[in-house]
């Protein structure tokens, strides 16, 4: 089982998360990040840096965030989507996204 990035990282983007992990599965996109199932190896690292409790395991995904899977998956395949392993700043307006519900109109999905 792989883990998941889930909405609560839309227009937050911290990114704690990828400067732990051991194999450099974690994908950026202009305001999420995404981690590739086919590379995550389930090391748990990622989960309790993330400030905001965004990244879970497939199996503690909630059911109504459960698309989420899929969406890592197809966007960490995405030619636009690059690998990221360094800590950044989060987004500037993280702040005011944080705890906003149905955040997923405002995935920027293509990138640069």
């Amino acid at each position: 089982m792989a883990f998941v990035v889930l909405e609560e990282c839309i227009q937050c983007k911290h990114t704690d998360c990828v400067a732990v992990c051991p194999v450099d599965c974690f994908y950026e996109g202009p305001n999420f990040l995404v981690i590739n199932p086919d590379e995550c190896i389930d090391c748990a690292l990622c989960e309790p840096e993330c400030p905001i409790d965004a990244i879970r395991s497939e199996d503690d995904v909630p059911e109504d965030q459960q698309h989420f899977i899929e969406l890592n998956a197809v966007l960490s395949q995405h030619p636009n989507w690059q690998v990221i392993n360094e800590k950044k700043e989060a987004l500037p307006e993280h702040e005011k996204w944080h705890g906003v519900a149905e955040k997923l109109q405002n995935l920027d999905r293509n990138g640069a």
